[in-house]
């Protein structure tokens, strides 16, 4: 949908041009310009194999792509969740890569049509495969991987279903993955500097994951917030329910002048966006602590919790039984 013919589909269209020119010459001195030139051809089809993602900035030196809201799949290559850069006066920082290589790819190259700065740092919000799965295209830049002290772990963990989920959800888009664990963890708050910029980085408590991390640009007040904010999207709770209750609460009080979601698009309306969102989360919680004093079971609780909130956000059949599931067993044995 937003990126443009592989890589690969582009360099067998030029490797087709050029193998009968080499055939036909089997000199040396012919064979070794024949090579010369596939090369350049190859060179060529890599770079103009993919179409930039589109990106808006939306303050001085930020850009932000907004993903589409739906199931990561072929037809959109994983492009569902949002990404970003910031550009200082020496190197760019990257905020999340996308939900396929294909998709990190074209961050890359609309990295390239705002400036020739090197990548200096990807930064990952949290361990999902739509905001992680495009960082293997960055490793020509050589950044430092960021993520949670606990990102890691969590990476690890999932490694097999998301390499197997990717190709099965998006074919030819979700296979050669190669995950890309943090060079670099953050365990409390950091700072990095781009050059006459600085990027504030907070790991959180346990809350949409147990390894989220924000990042707030100094410079302009624009915090990417990750997936502790969704916008449209239903929030998925990955984490801890009363963990993210509170995150959401504390992001809310919090001195930004705009915020970017994980999903959706807040506008200037980031804290109506935080309270509809902590509404929701809240209302789980509620609905599902009454569910368990009730003695309702949880296949009953997750056709019954909640459902006037649900049916207010995109996706909701998809995660708000899942959302009531999770919140179910954690609170099942609060005290």
């Amino acid at each position: 949908m937003y990126v443009g013919i592989p890589v690969s589909s582009v360099r067998d269209f030029f490797l087709m041009l050029a193998m009968p020119f080499i055939k036909r010459n089997s000199g040396a001195r012919t064979a070794s310009f024949a090579a010369r030139l596939l090369i350049v051809l190859l060179s060529i089809g890599a770079a103009h194999a993919v179409e930039p993602l589109p990106v808006d900035e939306i303050a001085p030196g930020v850009f932000v792509f907004h993903g589409v809201t739906a199931e990561q799949d072929a037809h959109n290559r994983g492009a569902i969740s949002n990404a970003g850069f910031v550009v200082g006066s020496r190197c760019v920082a990257v905020i999340d890569t996308g939900g396929s290589p294909s998709v990190g790819a074209a961050l890359r190259a609309a990295i390239r049509t705002r400036t020739a700065l090197p990548v200096c740092y990807v930064i990952n919000t949290h361990v999902h495969p739509d905001h992680i799965l495009g960082n293997q295209a960055f490793i020509p830049d050589k950044p430092e991987f960021i993520g949670h002290a606990r990102l890691p772990a969590a990476l690890a963990a999932r490694a097999r279903s998301y390499i197997q989920s990717a190709e099965r959800q998006m074919g030819e888009f979700g296979r050669g993955l190669e995950l890309i664990p943090p060079t670099r963890t953050v365990a409390d708050r950091e700072e990095l500097d781009l050059g006459g910029r600085t990027l504030r980085l907070r790991a959180w408590p346990t809350a949409h994951t147990d390894n989220d991390l924000t990042v707030l640009d100094e410079a302009t007040g624009t915090l990417f917030a990750g997936d502790l904010l969704f916008v449209e999207h239903m929030p998925v709770i990955d984490g801890k329910l009363k963990g993210w209750i509170a995150v959401t609460a504390a992001l809310a009080g919090g001195d930004y002048t705009r915020v970017v979601a994980g999903h959706g698009e807040p506008g200037s309306g980031w804290r109506d966006a935080l309270e509809r969102q902590r509404r929701y989360l809240q209302k789980v919680a509620d609905e599902t602590r009454a569910a368990i004093k009730g003695g309702r079971s949880l296949s009953q609780a997750v056709t019954e919790v909640a459902l006037d909130e649900a049916r207010r956000w995109a996706l909701a059949d998809l995660f708000h039984r899942r959302n009531v599931t999770t919140a179910y067993a954690e609170l099942e044995w609060e005290d």
